[in-house]
């Protein structure tokens, strides 16, 4: 069954609790979604369930899948994976669009391609990636919609390494770009912030011999206190998108604008979102990491509850002139089987505001709870039955 724990917090910020809607915003692009991981509240959505060629976004699953296999020690950094002929051929040249300026021949380690991919946005950096992870680009595309799968973008497919247009195989919406940011973030920090904040690198020489330098595209970074990421996408079918995520006091952001007409109408925009973003919502502290939140039934355990904890810190996301009536519940399917091992996602915090959705934050076991012995099962078969 769903067992259902209610409570009510309110937390005086005003003498007189104001009244006040959602900040109003209106985006120039015409998809625009903007997430604050902090909460998990949406802060603002605007198509963004609507399908999309992602054009170079698509790289940050590339990116992604490198990074969960660094992570699991299947791939190293340093191993070297060397530039096809044919692979040469197809990407190079004003034809192939943005370009790493592999040779041919050319041994590159996977650290540097994935510089390549992420700073540069290098077609060339992600087929080589892909070949030499995967053997063939295909056998490297299987594995992105595997990834795909397992973090629940259920409106994504991928149909190339590196968002080329290819006829509509590849599509995403804002909404599964948001999460893909979110699983690059928390699941792969280390490497996240390795890569992704990269003001600009060097790889290739011009035809005189002089070394290449490429600038991040990134619309936020230098212009926005604590941004860090992601990635630029544009095609002539796409327009040019952006995916960006920043941090302040705490308070982590991840916007999508796509399908904007112009390199400097993207870069208007992305700082003028992410900066309302910040300026027009607030965090207002619930529960430190660690602390009990509510106990949850046990069914067939060594003790008859456990323990519901925050597992980092939790906030709200409020506008900023709102009332500070916040209203909280704990929700788990119970009772709860054990075993349950300490740190086991096994309850949701629903979070409740009077101008905001709900946002739903995990509760995770404070403790372990081993299973019962059959005296220890007899024993709370007894108590439930006496009440």
């Amino acid at each position: 069954m769903k067992k259902t724990v209610a409570a009510t917090l309110f937390v005086a910020l005003l003498a007189q609790p104001l009244v006040a809607a959602a900040p109003p915003y209106t985006s120039e692009a015409p998809i625009a979604y903007m997430k604050d991981l902090s909460s998990g509240a949406v802060l603002y959505d605007k198509g963004g369930e609507t399908r999309m060629p992602p054009a170079s976004l698509a790289k940050m699953m590339t990116a992604h899948v490198a990074f969960r296999l660094i992570q699991k020690g299947e791939l190293k950094l340093d191993t070297k994976f060397t530039v096809r002929p044919e692979t040469w051929q197809q990407w190079h040249g004003p034809k192939a669009g943005s370009t790493m300026f592999l040779s041919v021949g050319e041994q590159v380690s996977v650290e540097n391609l994935l510089h390549g991919i992420v700073t540069l946005s290098g077609n060339d950096a992600c087929v080589v990636l892909a070949e030499g992870i995967a053997g063939t680009e295909q056998a490297f595309v299987a594995l992105m919609n595997e990834e795909a799968k397992r973090m629940g973008l259920k409106n994504s497919h991928f149909g190339t390494s590196n968002g080329w247009p290819d006829e509509g195989v590849t599509y995403v919406t804002a909404e599964d770009l948001a999460k893909l940011a979110e699983a690059t973030i928390v699941e792969t920090p280390d490497l996240y912030k390795k890569f992704y904040a990269t003001r600009s690198f060097t790889w290739g020489k011009t035809m005189g011999g002089t070394d290449i330098a490429q600038g991040n595209r990134n619309p936020i970074l230098g212009k926005i206190p604590g941004a860090d990421g992601l990635k630029t996408g544009h095609t002539e079918e796409a327009g040019f998108g952006f995916t960006g995520s920043a941090e302040q006091d705490g308070r982590r952001l991840v916007m999508v604008v796509a399908g904007l007409t112009s390199f400097n109408g993207r870069i208007t925009e992305s700082v003028r979102f992410m900066d309302w973003g910040f300026r027009a919502w607030k965090a207002q502290p619930l529960f430190k990491k660690g602390q009990t939140v509510e106990t949850a039934e046990v069914q067939q355990g060594s003790a008859s509850t456990v323990s519901l904890v925050a597992p980092q810190n939790m906030a709200v996301t409020m506008p900023r002139t709102a009332s500070a009536n916040v209203k909280v519940k704990v929700v788990y399917t119970g009772p709860i089987k054990a075993p349950i091992v300490k740190g086991q996602q096994i309850a949701q915090l629903i979070v409740q505001t009077p101008d905001t959705p709900p946002q739903v934050l995990p509760l995770v076991a404070g403790e372990d709870v081993a299973e019962a012995g059959i005296f220890g099962r007899l024993w709370n078969g007894l108590k439930s039955f006496f009440g």
